[in-house]
């Protein structure tokens, strides 16, 4: 019979001519299908070369499904890999078409050739059918008797891909125990590490309903089971030993003796070329000496160098996960590592991830021997080119210096940073001179000698402006400029976006007025009217806060805002010594590269809000993402209270504005006094407080120059209003976004302030939060932003869906609108683009 002629339609066996070449395919398979001319294979290999390519690249090749069962009658075991690929990746998702399959693998699974045994026993396991079990428990069976160590290393695999379709035929058909007998006896290593495998999760599984498999998990780890397979551990492959390993520090030996035979018996393992089977070990290590002090220190010793050798080895990926593992022995015991920070200094061709992380372990080595030496090398960082690098770098000094030792030399050392007139250098180098003067306030002359010389003009940071700020307050006495330099600054109130900045305004401004009472007498009474009509809920309230402070006494108000302090000793760890211990106990694992316990990256109601994906429909849960958005269930359930001013809690009057139970006063020139009653309690002070006429309370306005009187009418209400409750979950959203069709669709700018705060998207939620409208999914990066809202109106059930989607370059939001009740939908998009105008000003910002 004659070879048909190759089409020549498509030059590229990945990118089709059109729709006819699946047809011409399918054609030529049915001519090849059942021929034995020569040569006939290797047409039938560029044929299957052709369908594969197409299935790799997502074109639907299902209809050659028959053609390429017919064509897989052969010896040729490259024409049976690539039908085994294509019937494993077409029949999950046909059960109807699997069934064809089931003849021609089973036939297979008798195959003369084991590799042809072994590869279509693994494609029948691969089908997972429900339907189609009953035909593999026969070909499984013979697999795990068959003489091939190939054949039975798979049918040992294939048990547990059984025992995930069907438990119960799993168990009925006795796997489990064939599986232990096989384990035990199997003269091939990787044989018994796949029994040991399944045998564990199957086990492990059963343990929650049966007794028997309870039992049987515990007998694995057994003194005779553990011994048997540490004798076999160098015939095992790498993956095996990991498991073997993994197994045997679960095993807790009854004496010590037994303790250091097993430490003696792996000793070599720690030499192994593979990192994996080297952190395997450690962790066994550690585990068996937890109980024995000295020989836990000794073990810390001895592993050292296996450590820092798979450091320099290996990829840089390789590198951070042995870091990672380092770091964490070098936070338990920093002093056993202290004499090897050399090894931690950075190179220069790493990723920043590695070189940050040997930071870390450079920060938590240094002691009053090596102090000089690791902070001249961080101090060559801080000139880095690598602007995150540099920022990490100045931060590890002050780190240091925070750990008293020579703090003379650093404190020279971060000073002179201020002197490089880097913009970032000068920025982080604040921060820390705020942290070090809390700590070692004698330093004070020195630092504000330096500091008085840097122009606010030029630092943009909000952290480091802060910090500023709380040194012109703090050092007010001793920096002669301090009330000018915080009179432009809240000049300028309206431009800062940041609430930090504006929070350590006003506190500031307070302890300026305290010293120098004349000089800050106008920039204090500036700052509490602006932040009073903040609308930001901590600045407002700040404001308020102190304005009632000032208006009841001026000393007490002194007393609260700038008592006499004393040094902060030791500042707050990230991490509590508990989630240390949890991630010591999952060493070896990813707890200790995401340097987080794993119920807090696997659990669901640790992983964080909805992510959003492309489309609406793909809506999943996200991990970790750069910036953690905060759902509106969980804002209203803990913040509820706090949307509540003073006053409104003793009444509860009204809806604002923008329809939430929070009407912040907004400053027009007049403000409402509260009661006396209402000071007491804001002031928390045990003696009533007496009454005060508007005249007694307008002396603080007079002298601050706020001109406040008693009262304005509030604002009438809008006419749409929305429920503060509303609640959706993102099956019905989905469900609605596809039912409802597009009431409005059109497009409205975003201020440049409302740009620049979209580096911190969770702020603009928090703004449409205060609005009443919540957030369901959210995603995208600069410069194309992707929002999904949703609000609810206060009377009946109608919902509104939101995408919005934001460009930051040009300043633009196109906004889709669909609502249950389209008669309120032209209202709903008035207050929508009302609200998200007014994002990045001083409203809402976090």
């Amino acid at each position: 019979m004659p070879l048909p002629p190759t089409s020549q339609r498509s030059a590229s066996p990945s990118q089709p001519s059109g729709k006819g070449e699946v047809s011409d395919l399918k054609a030529q398979l049915r001519q090849l299908a059942g021929s034995r001319a020569p040569g006939t294979d290797d047409s039938k290999r560029d044929l299957f070369k052709k369908v594969i390519s197409y299935m790799t690249v997502g074109i639907d090749v299902s209809s050659v499904f028959s053609e390429m069962v017919m064509c897989s009658a052969t010896s040729d075991i490259v024409l049976k890999k690539m039908c085994y690929l294509y019937v494993g990746n077409y029949a999950k998702y046909n059960p109807d078409l699997a069934l064809l399959t089931i003849n021609f693998l089973q036939r297979d699974c008798k195959d003369e050739d084991p590799m042809i045994r072994g590869l279509a026993l693994r494609s029948l396991c691969t089908l997972r059918v429900p339907n189609l079990v009953e035909y593999l428990v026969g070909p499984l069976g013979s697999g795990l008797k068959d003489g091939s160590s190939y054949v039975r290393m798979v049918a040992s695999i294939g048990v547990l891909k059984l025992y995930h379709i069907s438990a119960s035929t799993c168990v009925d058909a006795d796997f489990p125990a064939l599986l232990k007998h096989l384990m035990l006896n199997d003269p091939d290593a990787q044989v018994v590490a796949n029994c040991l495998s399944s045998l564990q999760e199957i086990w492990s599984l059963e343990a929650n309903t049966s007794e028997e498999a309870s039992r049987e998990r515990e007998a694995l780890l057994s003194k005779p089971i553990i011994y048997y397979l540490l004798n076999k551990i160098k015939e095992f492959s790498e993956w095996s030993q990991c498991i073997v390993l993994e197994l045997v520090s679960k095993y807790v030996p009854p004496d010590s003796s037994e303790i250091f035979d097993i430490m003696n018996l792996l000793e070599d393992r720690l030499q192994h070329a593979n990192g994996a089977v080297v952190l395997a070990t450690i962790k066994l290590f550690l585990q068996l000496t937890l109980s024995m002090t000295d020989v836990h220190q000794q073990v810390y010793e001895r592993i050292k160098a296996p450590l820092l050798t798979q450091v320099s080895s290996g990829s840089p990926e390789q590198s951070f996960a042995v870091l990672s593992h380092l770091h964490l022995l070098v936070m338990r015991a920093p002093m056993l590592f202290s004499s090897d920070y050399k090894h931690f200094y950075c190179q220069y061709n790493e990723p920043f991830y590695v070189k940050k992380l040997k930071l870390e372990m450079l920060t938590a080595v240094a002691n009053e021997s090596n102090t000089y030496e690791i902070v001249t090398e961080l101090c060559e960082y801080a000139a880095n080119v690598d602007i995150p690098m540099a920022r990490e770098s100045i931060r590890a000094v002050g780190k240091i210096a925070l750990q008293q030792y020579d703090v003379n030399a650093i404190v020279d050392r971060l000073l002179q940073f201020l002197e490089m007139e880097k913009d970032h250098v000068t920025a982080e180098t604040l921060v820390l001179v705020k942290d070090l003067l809390r700590k070692y306030p004698q330093w004070s002359h020195d630092c504000i000698a330096v500091v008085g010389n840097i122009s606010s003009k030029n630092i943009q940071e909000p952290k480091a402006k802060a910090a500023l700020i709380w040194m012109l307050g703090e050092y007010a006495q001793d920096m002669q400029d301090a009330p000018y330099v915080l009179e432009s600054l809240i000049e300028n109130w309206e431009d800062e976006y940041s609430a930090e900045v504006r929070l350590h305004l006003l506190t500031s401004a307070m302890k300026c007025f305290f010293r120098r009472p004349p000089e800050t007498q106008q920039a204090l009474g500036a700052a509490l009217a602006a932040g009073i009509a903040d609308f930001h809920q901590d600045v407002h309230d700040r404001a308020l806060f102190y304005y009632r402070l000032l208006q009841y006494n001026v000393s007490v108000a002194e007393g609260v805002v700038n008592p006499q302090k004393q040094a902060v000793s030791v500042f707050a760890d990230i991490h509590s010594s508990e989630i240390k211990d949890r991630i010591f106990d999952e060493f070896n694992s990813l707890s200790v590269v995401y340097q987080k316990p794993s119920y807090m990256f696997t659990d669901k109601e640790y992983r964080g809000p909805f992510a959003f994906s492309e489309e609406l429909g793909n809506l999943s849960i996200g991990v970790e993402a750069p910036e953690t958005i905060v759902s509106s269930q969980i804002v209203e359930a803990n913040d509820k209270d706090l949307l509540l001013s003073t006053s409104e809690k003793e009444d509860n009057k009204g809806l604002s504005n923008n329809g939430s139970a929070y009407n912040a006063p907004a400053y027009d020139g007049s403000l409402s006094l509260v009661a006396p009653q209402v000071q007491s309690d804001l002031l928390s002070l045990d003696a009533p407080l007496p009454s005060h006429t508007p005249q007694t309370s307008l002396a603080i306005d007079d002298l601050l120059g706020l001109g406040m009187s008693v009262a304005s009418t509030p604002p009438p209400p809008p006419t749409l209003k929305l429920n503060a409750k509303a609640v959706l979950d993102p099956n019905t959203f989905q469900q609605k976004w596809r039912q409802l069709p597009v009431s409005v669709s059109q497009d409205t700018s975003i201020s440049q302030q409302g740009v620049a705060a979209l580096t911190n998207p969770q702020s603009l939620l928090r703004h449409m939060q205060g609005h009443l409208i919540q957030c369901i999914a959210s995603g995208g990066q600069s410069p194309s932003f992707k929002f999904f809202f949703f609000a609810q109106k206060s009377e009946g059930s109608s919902i509104f869906l939101v995408e919005c989607i934001i460009n930051s370059s040009t300043c633009k939001a196109h906004l889709k609108i669909k609502a249950d009740d389209e008669s309120s939908t032209q209202a709903f998009s008035t207050l929508f683009q009302s609200a998200l105008s007014s994002y990045g000003s001083s409203y809402g910002m976090h």
